[in-house]
């Protein structure tokens, strides 16, 4: 197959003059040995971050669970401070953020008494089984 060299060169031209003459250039042109130092040096950083995200990431055996190390080192907030329950619900979530309690001991001790609440006002443990009961 024979090459058109002319196409070649006004294809050249055209994009030299849409795009400038750095767009025709070999990249190899501008390539130094201070760069591919460079560039080695960022390489290796890259690679020692992505060795250290993946460690961190790996699996560890937590209770006869595999379990995302990072999940380990987050403290986690499903335990409700007034009455001690564990909660997967969303709703729960919720409240544990605004009031620092479960849904139920909001429905229970916060509604309606909001500013005796947030005054700091928090039911003892009496209170809490006598209403469990």
């Amino acid at each position: 197959m024979k090459k058109d060299l002319n196409w070649i060169a006004k294809l050249e031209k055209a994009i030299a003059e849409k795009y400038g003459f750095e767009a025709i250039e070999n990249p190899k042109k501008h390539w130094t040995p201070e760069k591919e130092e460079k560039h080695q040096k960022e390489t290796e950083e890259f690679y020692r971050r992505k060795y250290f995200k993946d460690t961190k990431s790996s699996k560890e055996n937590y209770k006869g669970f595999l379990i995302n190390k990072k999940l380990l080192t987050r403290e986690s907030d499903r335990n409700c401070p007034v009455c001690g329950s564990y909660s997967f619900s969303a709703q729960d979530d919720l409240y544990m953020q605004r009031y620092k309690c479960c849904f139920s001991c909001y429905v229970t001790w916060v509604e309606d008494r909001e500013a005796r609440w947030n005054s700091g006002w928090r039911p003892n443990k009496e209170q809490i089984d006598g209403n469990n009961t």
